[in-house]
């Protein structure tokens, strides 16, 4: 293997690159790795504050969104 993917005890990402690999390789695995891991929904949460009761009610929005969307999912696959 080109490359060596490693969890160390901190939780980092570490991605060991030979010359014989691509960078636009190593690139793509990095960001498969910080997608996996929850790195950027994580950054994202953090960069602007919002009070608990905001969180939930955008928690609770985004439920009620997921289960209209499987509601009219088995609706529509209904055959007769």
């Amino acid at each position: 293997m080109a490359y060596d993917t490693k969890k160390d005890s901190k939780d980092k990402i570490r991605i060991d690159i030979s010359d014989s690999f691509g960078a636009e390789r190593a690139l793509k695995k990095f960001k498969r790795l910080c997608d996996a891991y929850g790195i950027v929904k994580e950054y994202r949460a953090r960069e602007a504050y919002q009070k608990p009761s905001v969180k939930n009610k955008l928690k609770l929005e985004a439920a009620d969104k997921r289960r209209k969307k499987t509601d009219s999912k088995s609706r529509g696959s209904k055959k007769f």
